[in-house]
């Protein structure tokens, strides 16, 4: 049975880490990037109204819609309502400037951006599920879907609510396939099951599988000293069943380079390649880590708000993958709307709730050496 995205090459231009030079996006290495891509035939693009400040969605036009024909690409942004709006008509507004920004005329692939948790409620309030509907029907969106970071609970009750929603985008890689916080596997299946195809971000787990432990990485070295760890980690996600595509937020041409010397003749995984994955797997899940599975019974009675399982995310990063620009990032969006580990008040209700049994209020002390410090 065809669907949506059936015939699109797998790999996807995403525009959240583009290159920069200073605070500006160095447009001219993005120029390079976008016609290699399309050289090579692929052609799905996607930013967001809150990448780099609005940044990306300005370099896109300049790099990509001012210089090819409309027809030649797609080109895919994102809604945030719950990003700092007070009321229906900004979240609504940002639609418009999202096309302001990039001139794209019209946005084939339109998504919610970033449901789960608290957020959700943000599109409910403002009215968006039916806004954009209604701009589909004016053929301003050629396709509607979201994206989502929570359990697949969660996604399972959206997409009940939500049957007309095209398309899902999701958090899918080999690290976070059997976690259980992240739920790659669950999501994905849930996704399926809703007969919905997936479009795959963090496949690479925002660069942290492109920097492994070295005695994690020789695993896939000794298997394949070819082969570079990121292809790796989006072969992985390619080789599942039902995708549009799969996103790789490239920030160089060498990482375009590499990304395209695989994709371009795309080969699933073999058996004994998802043998060496479950060995690096394993391996990653031995090294010592904070056992969160974002439960969240922790953060139920938190007098101070403290998003708790963010911020052991945070530190996960940053302890199992030494990637401490991921692990600053992820802190910063556990505490944009306060709740600093600092703030804890030590009452001990959480690690009461904890079914982990861990000493949260000794690890949020160490959160504050590690962030706020």
């Amino acid at each position: 049975m065809a669907y949506l995205g059936q015939d699109f090459k797998k790999l996807g231009f995403g525009l959240m880490r583009l290159p920069m030079l200073g605070d500006e996006v160095d447009v001219e290495q993005v120029k390079q990037m976008v016609d290699l891509f399309l050289a090579k035939g692929f052609t799905y693009f996607d930013t967001a109204y809150g990448y780099i400040g609005g940044k990306s969605e300005k370099a896109i036009k300049e790099a990509l819609v001012d210089r090819y024909p409309r027809e030649s690409f797609q080109l895919a942004t994102k809604l945030p309502a719950w990003a700092g709006v007070k009321t229906a008509e900004e979240a609504k507004a940002m639609l418009t400037t999202s096309l302001e920004r990039t001139g794209a005329g019209y946005f084939d692939f339109y998504l919610l951006h970033n449901l789960g948790d608290t957020r959700t409620e943000y599109f409910d309030r403002f009215g968006i599920w039916d806004f954009l509907a209604q701009k589909k029907e004016e053929g301003v969106i050629k396709h509607l879907g979201f994206s989502m970071h929570d359990k697949a609970e969660a996604l399972d009750e959206v997409l009940t609510r939500h049957p007309n929603i095209e398309f899902v985008q999701l958090q899918i890689n080999y690290a976070d396939w059997e976690s259980a916080s992240i739920q790659s596997r669950a999501c994905y299946e849930v996704a399926r099951k809703h007969g919905k195809p997936v479009i795959i971000m963090e496949p690479v787990k925002g660069g942290s599988l492109a920097n492994l432990p070295e005695p994690v990485a020789k695993l896939m070295k000794d298997y394949n000293p070819n082969a570079s760890l990121p292809s790796w980690a989006i072969r992985y996600a390619a080789s599942l069943e039902g995708l549009v595509t799969v996103l790789s937020g490239m920030s160089s041409l060498e990482q375009m380079k590499d990304n395209l010397s695989f994709m371009e003749d795309f080969k699933p995984l073999t058996k004994d390649e998802y043998a060496v994955i479950d060995k690096v797997v394993a391996a990653l899940n031995a090294l010592p880590q904070i056992p969160c599975t974002a439960c969240s019974y922790c953060t139920k009675g938190c007098p101070m708000n403290i998003n708790i399982p963010g911020i052991f995310k945070a530190m996960n990063n940053e302890l199992i993958y030494g990637n401490r620009a991921g692990a600053i990032g992820n802190f910063g969006f556990a505490t944009r709307g306060g709740g600093k580990p600092s703030e804890c008040l030590q009452c001990g209700q959480c690690e009461g709730a904890c079914p982990q049994h861990i000493e949260i209020i000794k690890e949020l002390q160490r959160a504050t050496e590690m962030f706020e410090k």
